[in-house]
C-alpha cells in the first residue's frame, strides 16, 4: 500500500477537523445558499476546492514554503485576504443588497463565474490555509516511495472532504431559508454573518508566519 491505512486516517481525520471548523469559507458557503439556493452555493463551494487544490500543489513542489519564508509575499496575501473579508463583513453590515445579504426574495441568476471566484478569492487570500498545507503534507509523504501518487491521494481527499463539508454548510443555509425565517431573524442571520466574517479578518490581520 502506497500510503499505510493509519497514515491516511489521520489525515482524513486532521483534515476533516479543520475544514469542518466555521471560518469564512463556510460562512460564505452559508451566506449564499440561504440567499440563492443550495445549487448556486456550489459554486462557491467549487472555488474554496479549487482554492485548495492550488494551495496543495504549491506545497507539494516546495512554492508554498517559499512563501512563506517571504515576509514580502507572505503579507500580501494575508492583507489581501483581511481586506476582502472586511469588505464582505461591512458589506453585510451597512447594505441592503450586500454580498452577504441574506433575503429569499432578491434572488440572483447567472454570473456563476462570480460565485465560484468569490469562493476561490475567500480562501486563497486566507494564510492560515497556506500555513496549513505547507506545515502538514510533509508529514504524511514517506520519501522512500513514489511521491506524485501519494499526493494525489492526498489531494483527492482533500477536495473530498471540501466538497462534504462545505456542502454541509449550504444545506444548513438553505435549509434555515426553506422553513421560512421572519424578517427579524434574516436580519440577525445577515448582521451576524457580517460580524463574523469582520472578526475573522481582524484574527487573519493577527496571523504570523
Amino acid at each position: 500500500m502506497i500510503i499505510p491505512f493509519d497514515t491516511l486516517l489521520l489525515f482524513f481525520l486532521t483534515t476533516f477537523v479543520v475544514v469542518l471548523s466555521p471560518g469564512p469559507a463556510a460562512i460564505a458557503v452559508t451566506a449564499e445558499a440561504a440567499s440563492n439556493g443550495f445549487k448556486r452555493s456550489l459554486f462557491v463551494i467549487l472555488g474554496i476546492a479549487a482554492a485548495n487544490i492550488v494551495y496543495f500543489v504549491l506545497s507539494a513542489t516546495g512554492i508554498a514554503a517559499l512563501i512563506v519564508a517571504s515576509s514580502t509575499l507572505f503579507s500580501v496575501i494575508k492583507w489581501i485576504g483581511v481586506a476582502y473579508l472586511l469588505y464582505l463583513g461591512l458589506s453585510a453590515l451597512l447594505s441592503r443588497s450586500g454580498p452577504l445579504s441574506i433575503k429569499p426574495e432578491e434572488k440572483q441568476v447567472g454570473r456563476h463565474h462570480r460565485v465560484f471566484f468569490r469562493g476561490f478569492i475567500i480562501e486563497f487570500s486566507n494564510p492560515k490555509a497556506l500555513l496549513y498545507f505547507s506545515a502538514l503534507l510533509p508529514q504524511f509523504i514517506n520519501i522512500e516511495q513514489a511521491i506524485i501518487p501519494q499526493l494525489l491521494i492526498l489531494c483527492a481527499i482533500t477536495f473530498l472532504l471540501d466538497i462534504v463539508c462545505y456542502s454541509l454548510y449550504a444545506y444548513l443555509g438553505w435549509k434555515s431559508m426553506s422553513v421560512g425565517l421572519k424578517p427579524l431573524a434574516i436580519k440577525i442571520i445577515n448582521k451576524s454573518a457580517g460580524a463574523m466574517l469582520i472578526f475573522a479578518g481582524l484574527k487573519m490581520a493577527s496571523v504570523e508566519r
